[in-house]
């Protein structure tokens, strides 16, 4: 089921819009059972129905992002999930990939609690028992539906975690890893700072971004989680300062 759901997306990202008819015949099954599968993706802000089709929310509303690379992202998830244990308590900042290994965990871990500045993620997750989230309080920014300011970094002092998980905007050579907000990087850097670890999610699009503010550097990241596109001459730029690549689902040792 899982897997149809993520060809829909799939198809929707290039396409942008699908009739049902269409998914149908596709699929192999009949219309009843792609109705379905739409309403729960509707239902998760993945998608939005219209009659007889589907189509992609706009560019500018964080789960157009979500579904964009869907695939490459669930992997991507996937394989951050596989690092936290039952019981841990881990943080999360904002993000696609970042919302996906929320949900990986309180579907797949028990008694996990996800420290969050994403409202989106608190809300994606919302249904979900196998996990306790604590939402940070600070400044909303509707646009990435994250908090920030000095509240948000000030709560975040409130915990010490092994492992923070983050996304990217971009990536600078000769730097490491840039963000496209000032706000959303400030907050990021105090997490890093309460955090043994530091990794960080991302499809391999964001290694042609360069972004516009820095977000980490090298020595600040223990490893970055991407799938098997990610450019050769980034990768080895990421080995060469000590950074664990993990490519799709392909697991991880931690950094030592």
């Amino acid at each position: 089921m899982k897997n149809r759901y993520e060809r829909i997306l799939s198809l929707l990202t290039n396409d942008k819009k699908v009739e049902v008819s269409k998914l149908s015949d596709l699929f192999g099954v009949s219309k009843v059972t792609i109705r379905k599968d739409l309403d729960t993706l509707e239902s998760r802000g993945l998608i939005k129905r219209e009659h007889g089709a589907a189509v992609l929310c706009s560019q500018d509303d964080i789960n157009y992002r979500l579904a964009f690379h869907y695939d490459q992202k669930r992997i991507i998830a996937r394989a951050a999930a596989g690092t936290v244990k039952n019981g841990e308590t881990v943080m999360i900042e904002s993000g696609s990939c970042c919302a996906l290994l929320a949900d990986e965990i309180v579907h797949h871990k028990r008694d996990v609690t996800i420290v969050t500045n994403s409202a989106f993620i608190a809300h994606y997750v919302r249904d979900c028992p196998g996990g306790r989230i604590v939402l940070l309080g600070g400044d909303y920014q509707p646009d990435s539906q994250v908090v920030v300011g000095p509240l948000a970094t000030a709560n975040v002092k409130s915990y010490f975690v092994n492992k923070l998980f983050i996304g990217t905007d971009g990536f600078r050579p000769a730097f490491g890893f840039a963000a496209d907000n000032m706000l959303r990087a400030e907050v990021v850097k105090v997490m890093a700072g309460q955090a043994d670890t530091v990794n960080i999610l991302t499809e391999s699009a964001k290694f042609n971004q360069q972004g516009i503010v820095p977000l980490l550097p090298y020595e600040s990241v223990s490893a970055v989680y991407t799938d098997v596109q990610i450019p050769a001459e980034a990768e080895n730029i990421l080995q060469s300062h000590n950074v664990l690549v993990v490519k799709g689902d392909t697991g991880l040792k931690e950094k030592t």
